[in-house]
């Protein structure tokens, strides 16, 4: 990045090529929505790009992308008002099953996850995705966030704990969904 701050652009495809999927994986995840996460990633980019004067030696890349694209990401919102909706992805499956029926319930798990996931309040859901999904070490969150690295497994432990409970409340639902008519046929 300090290349591409002394004007080498060159350089900003390997850092396009490095940090491109970490950044669209936390967008996709944060909006919900994927066609739009690939033209995010390409804002955040662009801004990269535009903004590279302000990039500080003292700065670690990572943390100063994933700022920019939370700038991209509320800008994103904020200019088309939406609500954001469920992923329209297919559900992901672990690698290896072979039994239909564990496979199906590990789909119904995982789309229950994401569900539950887009349901937390959005800075909840935020460190979730950096800390989980990005594997970003709590320090990293603070400095993005501008916090204390306390703060952040503070704040991570309640989130955790909220989308547990978000995600047990989907699983009661989805099971009382159940009904049993008096003809003694199961309906759903």
């Amino acid at each position: 990045m300090l290349a591409v701050r002394a004007g080498d652009l060159s350089r900003l495809a390997p850092l396009f090529e490095r940090h491109h999927r970490p950044l669209f994986d936390y967008l996709a995840r944060m909006t919900g929505n994927r066609p739009a996460a690939e033209d995010l990633v390409q804002e955040v980019f662009v801004r990269i790009l535009k903004y590279r004067s302000t990039f500080r030696d003292t700065s670690r890349f990572h943390a100063w992308a994933f700022g920019i694209a939370r700038n991209v990401r509320a800008d994103y919102f904020q200019a088309r008002r939406i609500r954001e909706t469920a992923l329209d992805e297919a559900p992901e499956t672990a690698s290896g099953e072979t039994d239909a029926a564990d496979a199906f319930e590990a789909n119904r798990q995982a789309a229950r996850l994401r569900r539950a996931l887009l349901l937390l309040r959005e800075d909840q859901r935020e460190l979730i995705v950096l800390a989980r999904y990005r594997g970003m070490k709590y320090e990293a969150i603070a400095e993005l966030l501008g916090v204390e690295a306390g703060t952040v497994k503070t704040r991570m432990h309640r989130a955790v704990n909220e989308l547990r409970r978000i995600f047990l409340r989907l699983s009661e639902n989805q099971s009382c969904s159940v009904k049993q008519p008096e003809n003694g046929l199961l309906m759903v």
